[in-house]
């Protein structure tokens, strides 16, 4: 058990909503804002997914150009997420939110307006920035507030990640239709009706982030890595965020390839944005209904090694089918009810692993992980080019594999995810063989 200030629930919930038996539905307000305002956040992350080809042909850019729009927006989101907990601690978890939308609002604006792949790259990394102090902060928040315990907050927040990912390319479909520069304009005009909902319904003070109100140092995030179980839980997620990253980043252009085979001219950003829809969708589902059921019966550890094999051996079938239209897209769906369990996993565990302070625990966890998504997108667009339209699923089932024997051989240092004080017998076995018995 965390200590009681990192209890501590921020906004209006009545006595005793808290216990572990709360809806996950019966809320404070305060929880419900920044909940919404993570939605539209997380839309930031497949907004340009479907506007990637568009970018490529009307700015003369090649494929490798266009996805560097996640590298630059990743890299700077996951470098900043070390120092999130402390200026949070500091000027207190809503200012943090509010700068984080503030800086969102304003670059996705200027990424509209520009007029070369170079300045859209560039203007993505500030917005970074602002979604790294928004992302990280977030998740203390809704944890350190939500009733029910941290298990039903992650949830929430995992659902929150899920729909944002899957109205994001709906959204960047639907005005990518009209010009690729609209959805970068819809993002600013959501993010300022998030940054609304902020200050109307989130109390301010330093306590917000349900953590300690001292002061956290400059170096926590970094020590917090000296710890082995956030080390092997960050550099786990790190490899499976890349298998994550070339799913979302890459897949446009082999969909858009293979519909352009068939004649499909008029498949386009709305096309892409369905695809991706459906996609989010599953990611949201199975956050919410199929991770908790699956760690019920085999804990998140076992969880993870399953639903991450599963991932690789997924990946390993796209390279196979990246010219089948029909083939490439249901992977894809299939694809999202099994990183929907994964985000999930993960995350409650990066929160469980130690007895750091939500906000370290948080930043630290994030920071590692994205620096997984930033990398995917440069080794997909050149390996794509000198090798094959389908290596980089091959690149990405390799790591998600390395994501599997990281977590097996730092077995016994995860006991704690899965709520044990002693390694027994059978996890012992576990932890030499590297699956189930």
């Amino acid at each position: 058990m965390r200590a009681s200030a990192d209890n501590e629930n921020t906004g209006d919930e009545t006595p005793g909503d808290t216990g572990a038996g709360a809806s996950i539905l019966h809320q404070p307000r305060a929880v419900w804002a920044v909940a919404f305002a993570a939605v539209i956040a997380f839309m930031g992350i497949g907004l340009v997914d479907p506007i990637l080809p568009a970018i490529s042909a009307e700015l003369d850019a090649s494929p490798a150009q266009s996805m560097l729009l996640f590298t630059s927006y990743l890299f700077i989101t996951g470098g900043m997420m070390f120092f999130t907990s402390f200026l949070s601690s500091r000027i207190g978890a809503k200012t943090t939110l509010l700068i984080g939308l503030v800086l969102i609002v304003a670059f996705a604006a200027l990424a509209g307006f520009s007029s070369s792949v170079d300045q859209i790259i560039g203007f993505r990394a500030g917005w970074g920035l602002g979604n790294a102090l928004f992302i990280s902060t977030a998740l203390s928040t809704i944890v350190g507030a939500a009733s029910g315990g941290a298990e039903k907050a992650i949830i929430l927040y995992e659902a929150a990640l899920g729909v944002g990912i899957a109205t994001g390319p709906l959204l960047g479909g639907l005005l990518g239709g009209i010009s690729w520069r609209g959805p970068f304009f819809g993002t600013a005009v959501l993010m300022a009706i998030g940054f609304i909902a902020i200050i109307v319904l989130l109390p301010g003070g330093t306590s917000s982030n349900g953590a300690s109100t001292e002061p956290i140092r400059l170096s926590a995030t970094f020590r917090a890595l000296a710890r082995p179980g956030v080390a092997i839980l960050g550099v786990s997620a790190l490899l499976y965020n890349f298998g994550f990253f070339i799913i979302l980043a890459y897949s446009p252009f082999p969909v858009e390839a293979a519909a352009a085979k068939l004649g499909m001219e008029d498949f386009g950003a709305m096309g892409l944005g369905y695809v991706f829809f459906g996609w989010g969708i599953c990611v949201a589902i199975t956050s919410v209904f199929g991770a908790p059921v699956l760690t019920k019966r085999m804990g998140r550890r076992r969880s993870l090694i399953v639903t991450l094999v599963g991932l690789a051996v997924l990946l390993g079938v796209m390279s196979f089918l990246v010219e089948s239209f029909l083939g490439i897209i249901v992977c894809i769906i299939i694809a999202g009810m099994l990183l929907g369990v994964l985000n999930t996993v993960f995350t409650e565990s990066a929160m469980e692993v130690s007895d750091l302070p939500r906000p370290v625990a948080s930043g630290t966890y994030s920071g590692v992980r994205f620096i997984g998504g930033a990398v995917a997108p440069i080794v997909a667009g050149a390996v794509s080019e000198s090798i094959s339209a389908g290596s980089p699923y091959l690149f990405g089932a390799g790591a998600v594999l390395l994501s599997v024997v990281v977590i097996s051989l730092g077995w016994k240092k995860l006991r704690r995810v899965d709520g044990h004080i002693d390694e027994s017998p059978v996890d012992e076995a576990y932890a030499l063989t590297g699956g189930d018995a």
